[in-house]
């Protein structure tokens, strides 16, 4: 059977790294939700005035 080699860089993980990354992930999510947001309230005001 063969034998799988695993090899792992391992680099150091500096706190500016990580903070960046979160950073990121949430203005992400921030306008990801506000452009949720904003299609919701215009699906609601077509139904307000189609069906209103």
């Amino acid at each position: 059977m063969a034998e799988a080699n695993h090899e792992i860089d391992f680099v150091e993980v500096k706190s500016q790294d990580i903070l960046a990354d979160r950073t990121k992930g949430w203005d992400v999510f921030v306008t990801a939700s506000k452009w949720a947001i904003g299609a919701v309230v215009v699906l609601l005001l077509l139904i307000y005035w189609i069906w209103g």
